[in-house]
C-alpha cells in the first residue's frame, strides 16, 4: 500500500512538472523571384538581374523555444534559432555557428519583468513595428544600409512588465576582450547596448528608442555600420487602416576626418485590410548624410528617395502569397539601392547602383510559417 502511495505521489509530480513546462518548435519559410536594375556587375558595368531568392520579405528560420514554471509568477525560459537560405538549403550564419540568429536562456517573472543572456536581435530591430512595408527587402533598412538589422552576441536583456501600457526594453552586449573594454571580436561588434520605451493603448503604439553599435575596435566608425542612434517612431490604427512613420538620427564621431560622419532618416507609410484576405501597404522614405565626402567603405553626403509599395493575399493564417515594388532616386554622390546594401563606393557592393542613378525593383513569392 505504501509503495502504491508512493507511485502515485511520483505520477502526480510528474505530471505537474508537465503540465508547467512546453517546448515549441516553430518556423518561417519564405522564398520567391526578384528582378532589380542597374545592379553592377565586376567589371564595373551594370544591368538588370533576375534571381530566384529566399527571404524577400522577411527571414527564413527555424527555432525552439521553451518555458519551464517554478510557480509565485516565476518561470525558466530559453530561444534557440538558425537562420536557413531556402534556395540553397544552408545556413546564413557563420561557419561554426549553428544558432546564428537566437541562442538565449533567462528568468521570467510577472512583477519584475524578464532577463536573458546569450546571442539575440540587437534591440534596434524594434524599429519594425513603425515599418509599413515589415522590415523586407524594400523597407525602413533600405536607406540606412541595414543599421536597425543586426545580431550581436554576449547580450544581457532586460524586458519590464508593461505599467499601464507604458514598458522598457533594454539590452547591454559585452565585447569579450582583454584588449579593451569596448572592443569586440575581430570581424564583428564591439560593446554594444540601447534602451526602448513602448507606449501601448488600443490601437496607438509609441516608440523611443537610443543605442550604440560599435566596431570591433570599440569605435563609432561608420555612420551605416558603427554608430550611435536616436529613433521615434509611431503606428496609429483606425479600423482597417493603420498609419505609420519613423525617424533615425546617426552619428559616428570617429568615423576619419573629412568623411560623412551624420544621417537624418524619415518616413511615412500606411497599411490597409482591404479584406480578409488582402493586405495592402506602402510607405515614403527619405535619408540625408552629412560631414564629408564617401570612400570604398563610407556613404558620401547626399541624398536619396525611396518608394515602395507591396501587397499580400493570405491563403490561411499561416500561408500567403506577396509582391512588392520599389524605386530609389539618387543625388549625384550616393548609391542607395531599393534594398539596405553596404555603404560605400567598393566595387564589392555589387547591388548597389552606380553613383547618381537610381534603382527600380519587384519580387514576388510565398511565405509559411509553424
Amino acid at each position: 500500500m505504501k509503495t502504491a502511495t508512493i507511485a502515485t505521489m511520483l505520477l502526480a509530480c510528474t505530471t505537474l512538472a508537465q503540465a508547467q513546462s512546453s517546448a515549441t518548435l516553430y518556423g518561417r519559410l519564405d522564398v520567391g523571384f526578384d528582378y532589380t536594375t542597374v545592379v553592377r556587375s565586376a567589371g564595373g558595368a551594370s544591368g538588370s538581374r533576375f534571381r530566384a531568392q529566399s527571404s524577400d520579405w522577411g527571414a527564413s528560420y527555424f527555432g525552439l523555444t521553451g518555458v519551464e514554471g517554478f510557480g509565485s509568477g516565476w518561470s525558466a525560459l530559453y530561444n534557440l534559432e538558425a537562420g536557413l537560405n531556402l534556395m540553397t538549403g544552408t545556413s546564413t550564419g557563420s561557419a561554426g555557428q549553428l544558432f546564428n540568429r537566437k541562442a538565449y536562456v533567462g528568468l521570467k517573472s510577472d512583477p519584475y519583468g524578464r532577463v536573458t543572456l546569450g546571442r539575440n536581435l540587437f534591440i534596434a530591430n524594434g524599429q519594425w513595428d513603425a515599418d509599413p512595408m515589415f522590415g523586407a527587402t524594400y523597407s525602413a533598412a533600405s536607406l540606412i544600409r541595414g543599421r536597425n538589422v543586426p545580431i550581436t552576441s554576449n547580450n544581457v536583456d532586460w524586458q519590464s512588465p508593461s505599467f499601464g501600457g507604458l514598458d522598457v526594453y533594454a539590452q547591454y552586449a559585452l565585447g569579450n576582450q582583454a584588449s579593451g573594454f569596448n572592443r569586440g571580436a575581430a570581424g564583428g561588434y564591439g560593446r554594444s547596448d540601447g534602451v526602448q520605451l513602448t507606449y501601448r493603448n488600443g490601437g496607438v503604439l509609441l516608440r523611443g528608442m537610443y543605442d550604440e553599435l560599435r566596431d570591433a575596435n570599440g569605435q563609432f566608425s561608420n555612420v551605416f555600420l558603427y554608430s550611435r542612434e536616436l529613433f521615434a517612431g509611431a503606428a496609429v490604427t483606425f479600423g482597417a487602416l493603420t498609419m505609420m512613420a519613423g525617424y533615425n538620427h546617426l552619428h559616428a564621431p570617429d568615423t576619419p576626418a573629412g568623411v560623412a560622419n551624420r544621417a537624418d532618416h524619415g518616413w511615412i507609410g500606411a497599411k490597409y485590410q482591404l479584406a480578409p484576405q488582402w493586405l495592402l501597404h506602402g510607405g515614403l522614405f527619405h535619408v540625408r548624410v552629412d560631414g564629408g565626402v564617401g570612400d570604398a567603405t563610407h556613404d558620401a553626403s547626399g541624398h536619396a528617395t525611396l518608394i515602395a509599395a507591396g501587397a499580400q493575399y493570405h491563403l490561411s493564417k499561416r500561408t500567403f502569397l506577396y509582391g512588392n515594388v520599389a524605386h530609389v532616386t539618387n543625388s549625384s554622390t550616393t548609391n542607395f539601392g531599393v534594398g539596405g546594401n553596404r555603404p560605400g563606393t567598393d566595387n564589392n557592393n555589387l547591388d548597389n547602383p552606380l553613383t547618381g542613378q537610381g534603382q527600380s525593383g519587384i519580387y514576388v513569392g510565398m511565405l509559411t510559417t509553424f
